[in-house]
C-alpha cells in the first residue's frame, strides 16, 4: 500500500503541471466545453460575459459562429464589435435599431450645418457693416476737424430748444418734489 502511494506521488510530481483554462464567455453561457480552437474565445473573453449575452440575444450563437467562420481572421474583431453594437441598439430600440441612431445623428448634422451657415452669413454681414462704418468715419475725418467741431458746438449752444427743455425739466422737478411730501405711501 505504501508502495502504491509512493508511485502515485512520484507520478504527480514528474508530470507537467496542467493549465486550467477558463472557458470563454460564450462557452460558459452556452454551458459547453471550450475547445482549443474555439472561434468565439478570442472575441468573447470570460471577463466580459455581457458582450456575448447581448449579441446572443439578437443573433443567436450559431449565426455568430457562422458569421465569424466566413470572415478572414483580420476582420473578425471588427465584425464582433459591430454585432455587439447592433445588438445593443436593437435591444434599446427594437423597431429601428442602429438606423434610428443614424437618422438622429444625421438630423443633428443637418441642424448644425444650417446653424453654421447662418453664423457665417451673420459674420459676413457684420464685416460689411464694419467696413461701411470705417469708411464713414474716414470720410468725416477727412473734413477739417476744427471746423466741424466748432460748428457742432455753436449749433448746440445757439439752439433754443436745449435751454428751454432744461428750464422746463427743472420746473417739473420742483413741482413734483413739493407734492411728493404730501403723498402717503400706497402700501404699509
Amino acid at each position: 500500500m505504501e508502495r502504491k502511494a509512493a508511485n502515485m506521488e512520484s507520478d504527480t510530481t514528474t508530470s507537467s503541471p496542467q493549465l486550467v483554462i477558463t472557458p470563454c464567455a460564450a462557452c460558459k453561457i452556452l454551458r459547453r466545453r471550450c475547445a482549443d480552437k474555439c472561434v468565439l474565445a478570442p472575441y468573447f473573453p470570460p471577463t466580459h460575459p455581457a458582450k456575448f449575452t447581448t449579441a446572443h440575444r439578437v443573433f443567436g450563437a450559431s449565426n455568430i459562429i457562422k458569421f465569424l467562420q466566413e470572415l478572414p481572421e483580420c476582420q473578425r474583431a471588427d465584425a464582433v464589435s459591430s454585432m455587439v453594437y447592433e445588438a445593443s441598439a436593437r435591444i434599446r430600440d427594437p423597431v429601428y435599431g442602429c438606423a434610428g441612431a443614424i437618422c438622429h445623428l444625421q438630423k443633428q448634422v443637418n441642424e448644425l450645418q444650417a446653424q453654421l451657415a447662418r453664423a457665417q452669413a451673420e459674420l459676413v454681414n457684420m464685416q460689411f457693416q464694419h467696413a461701411n462704418l470705417v469708411a464713414l468715419i474716414c470720410m468725416q475725418m477727412s473734413e477739417t476737424p476744427q471746423e466741424s467741431h466748432q460748428q457742432s458746438v455753436d449749433n448746440f449752444i445757439s439752439s433754443p430748444s436745449h435751454s428751454s427743455d432744461y428750464q422746463n425739466n427743472l420746473n417739473f422737478f420742483e413741482e413734483n418734489t413739493s407734492l411728493n411730501s404730501l403723498w402717503e405711501p400706497l402700501w404699509t
